[in-house]
């Protein structure tokens, strides 16, 4: 799982991650995930909401930055209101 990502989903919809550099054991017997301070956008992704971890096969991993739709660099506000029309 190191240097995988921790994807973000806002209104079920993946639109940022985070590169997983280590784990880290705490004094209290829980375990801190250490990612990259810097947050990677991606191309909106859909996906249904869920609770603990979801593996992702590299196929199915969303693409950094634009993916050559354009949809990527489109405001999230904006991409939202579109996918609730179902025009994207």
């Amino acid at each position: 799982m190191v240097g995988g990502n921790l994807y973000w989903i806002v209104k079920h919809m993946i639109v940022a991650g985070l590169e997983i550099l280590r784990f880290e054991d705490r004094d209290d017997g829980r375990i801190d995930i250490v990612c990259s301070a810097e947050l990677i956008t991606v191309s909106p992704m859909p996906r249904r909401a869920h609770q603990g971890w979801r593996y992702l096969e590299q196929a199915d991993a969303p693409i950094a930055g634009d993916d050559g739709s354009g949809l990527g660099l489109l405001p999230p506000q904006l991409y939202g209101r579109l996918a609730a029309l179902a025009l994207v």
